[in-house]
C-alpha cells in the first residue's frame, strides 16, 4: 500500500476540520475542498459566486504547488455550487485556470457549504 503523505501551505487556508489541504499517495495528489477564505484572516472572501470561484482556484493552485503539482497537471475536479444558477459565470473564472485539454469534471449543486460559501472546489492532479 503507498503511503500517504500530508500536505500543508501558508498560501492556502488552514483546515477548519479533521483533514488535510491534500494528500500525496503515489503518483497522484488529492486536495481537500476550497472555499474562498483569505489564507491570512481565514475569513470569506466575496459575497458572489465568480469572486469566490477566483479566490478557492487560488487556494486550490497554492495547495498543488505545495504537493508538488500544478494546475496543469489536474485530471479531474468537482466544483460544488450552492446554487445551480452560478454555473455559468462560475465556468467563465474556471476556464481562466486550465488549458487545453481541460480535466474531466464534475459540477453539482448542494444543499449548502461550509462557513456559507457560494462554491467549493477540490481537485485530483498527477504529481511533477
Amino acid at each position: 500500500m503507498a503511503d500517504l503523505e500530508r500536505v500543508h501551505t501558508d498560501g492556502a487556508p488552514p483546515a477548519i476540520g479533521p483533514y488535510s489541504q491534500a494528500i500525496v499517495c503515489g503518483d497522484f495528489v488529492f486536495t481537500a475542498g476550497q472555499i474562498a477564505l483569505d489564507a491570512q484572516t481565514g475569513q470569506m472572501v466575496g459575497e458572489d459566486a465568480p469572486t469566490q470561484a477566483e479566490r478557492a482556484l487560488q487556494s486550490l493552485a497554492a495547495v498543488l504547488q505545495a504537493a508538488g503539482s500544478g494546475m496543469n497537471s489536474v485530471v479531474k475536479c468537482t466544483v460544488f455550487l450552492a446554487d445551480m444558477g452560478d454555473f455559468a459565470a462560475v465556468n467563465e473564472v474556471y476556464a481562466r485556470h486550465f488549458d487545453e485539454p481541460y480535466p474531466a469534471r464534475s459540477a453539482v449543486q448542494v444543499a449548502a457549504l461550509p462557513k456559507g460559501a457560494r462554491v467549493e472546489i477540490e481537485a485530483i492532479a498527477r504529481l511533477g
